[in-house]
């Protein structure tokens, strides 16, 4: 991600219009796709949770980077989702319920809902935006003891 936010540097800034959304920033938005896992312990995720720990500092240190340019540089965290990517995670299925027995909504997030979120923190809505880890989890990351199966 680091990488490719280096090589997109100077295209983003290259029409100072902030990359068409209207925004007039300067620079445009990047964004990448994380998960709690980097925060908590996962079985089975392992070496992916050392990874986006990586990744979201990298994150944070970016939106300082391109800040200048006007580029603004964010996290998206969703939560279990029902996918095919997502069934190939070990124990998705426990997963899966464990969320909607313990989020603070009761559910696991959509597709739709994740979507929709990216769509805001690419656009001009949230042009004061940078450097944060935007979680679309039905309030799952927000819970400290779940109820015991």
């Amino acid at each position: 991600f680091t990488d490719l936010a280096r090589r997109a540097e100077p295209l983003m800034t290259a029409n100072g219009d902030g990359g068409g959304d209207g925004g007039g920033d300067g620079g445009g938005a990047l964004l990448t796709l994380t998960f709690d896992g980097s925060n908590r312990v996962f079985r089975s995720y392992n070496v992916m949770g050392v990874a986006k720990a990586a990744l979201e500092a990298s994150v944070r240190y970016l939106a300082n980077d391109l800040g200048g340019a006007g580029i603004r540089v964010n996290a998206l965290s969703a939560g279990p989702m029902r996918t095919l990517a997502g069934a190939g995670v070990g124990d998705a299925r426990y997963l899966y319920q464990w969320v909607e027995r313990n989020a603070a909504l009761r559910r696991n997030p959509t597709l739709e809902e994740v979507g929709n979120t990216g769509l805001y923190l690419i656009s001009p809505l949230s042009a004061g935006v940078s450097g944060e880890v935007h979680h679309v989890d039905c309030g799952y990351n927000v819970i400290g003891m779940g109820v015991v199966d």
